[in-house]
């Protein structure tokens, strides 16, 4: 007999063909998350499992950010016999409302699921006095899981996981990180649908500070476990923003911008072959996130821009933000690059015309250039 902590899936279920793929993937990624911790991964069918670990706390703590997991459960393994099972369920301890769940996936075992269960509680009956069965709202469960492998897991929690599926190999999404709530909890929707992804900041030195670099440098390492980056690019759109500010309307300041974000955005995508682009815009929440300020953004996007939170509202955000814990660190008191030049009439219906005709006014490429070429890497 020996603690093990097993780990349950659910959407790879519905993968047919490919859940020998998925499988594979979420393995792997269990065994990143746990990477520095001494223990052991094991894949039995239909589950996976941990054992020979040191703190389950610590194993639990970071199976939960691995997406694809959907429940987690610290469970005895033992030997599937009808004896060997009742042996150890007449140790269990219970005070209370109880019922017994048998899960019979090895469908050799001799006795069908419902009866087992009857037997089980009948032994706890008797060497429990405060015990009572109650099947529909029990104060404790006791699981009973028997597998293929000739073992069986006996647990009484589940510790649930958000699901979703496997981060993919490749990192194939570049996110937009600003300092603000919402970003972070886009890059954290994309990777639940198993979008790795790495990170791009922009910043406005010397009118944005040290501080608020440091800030969303932050947020990106509070993401890094559920997203799976490894690079941050921080890009300066300082003297895009002032050539902008100098020879172009005003109202057409912060559509301009987005427009040079995606461009910067397109080459990175090039350089370090990324599929899609990745952004925290929800419909209607800002100036720059109407329909027709999307559509302007849009048209210069060369690879698919992905808007997972476009239907959110600022509630739901920010729920998300607080259960992930970047919140606290969003809402610290730091500028970022859009409320640099901030028009104090932003235009709300730009048009692709007029936006193409503001960025003549300026040598853009030329511009572009000169901040690509100085894009920091950081090692995340």
């Amino acid at each position: 007999m020996s603690e093990v902590v097993l780990i349950r899936f659910n959407e790879i279920h519905l993968k047919g063909g490919n859940k020998k793929y998925f499988t594979k993937l979420l393995f792997n990624n269990i065994k990143d998350a746990l990477n520095g911790i001494d223990c052991k991964v094991e894949n039995i069918q239909n589950r996976l499992l941990v054992r020979d670990y040191q703190d389950a706390d610590e194993v639990v703590s970071r199976l939960k950010c691995v997406f694809g997991v959907h429940s987690i459960s610290l469970a005895e393994e033992i030997e599937t016999s009808v004896q060997a099972i009742k042996d150890f369920v007449e140790t269990l301890k219970i005070d209370g409302s109880f019922k017994c769940d048998v899960n019979r996936a090895e469908k050799s075992f001799p006795i069908k699921s419902n009866d087992f269960a009857a037997d089980l509680g009948e032994i706890v009956l008797r060497h429990n006095s405060n015990s009572k069965v109650d099947i529909h709202n029990p104060q404790n469960t006791i699981h009973v899981d028997i597998r293929e492998n000739g073992k069986t897991y006996i647990f009484s929690e589940l510790i649930y996981a958000y699901s979703g599926l496997p981060l993919g190999e490749c990192r194939d999404g570049l996110l937009l990180l600003s300092g603000g709530i919402d970003s972070p909890v886009a890059g954290f929707c994309m990777a639940k649908r198993g979008l790795r992804q790495d990170i791009l900041h922009f910043d406005s030195f010397p009118y944005t500070s040290k501080q608020a670099k440091e800030k969303v440098i932050t947020l990106a390492r509070k993401i890094k476990p559920y997203i799976g980056a490894k690079y941050m690019y921080v890009c300066s759109m300082t003297k895009i923003q002032e050539e902008f500010h100098v020879n172009c309307k005003t109202e057409y300041a912060i559509n301009l911008l987005r427009r040079a974000m995606i461009r910067v955005a397109n080459a990175l995508c090039y350089k370090y072959r990324y599929k899609a682009i990745v952004t925290g815009e929800s419909l209607g929440q800002v100036a720059s996130q109407t329909i027709e300020s999307l559509t302007s953004t849009n048209s210069v996007a060369e690879f698919l821009v992905l808007r997972p939170l476009i239907s959110f509202n600022k509630d739901e955000i920010v729920n998300v933000a607080k259960e992930i814990d970047t919140y606290e660190t969003s809402i610290l008191p730091y500028e970022d690059c859009c409320t640099v030049f901030l028009p104090r009439n932003p235009v709300i219906k730009p048009t692709i015309a007029e936006a193409e005709k503001e960025e003549s006014k300026i040598d853009l490429k030329q511009m572009l250039e000169l901040v690509i070429n100085n894009i920091e890497v950081i090692e995340l």
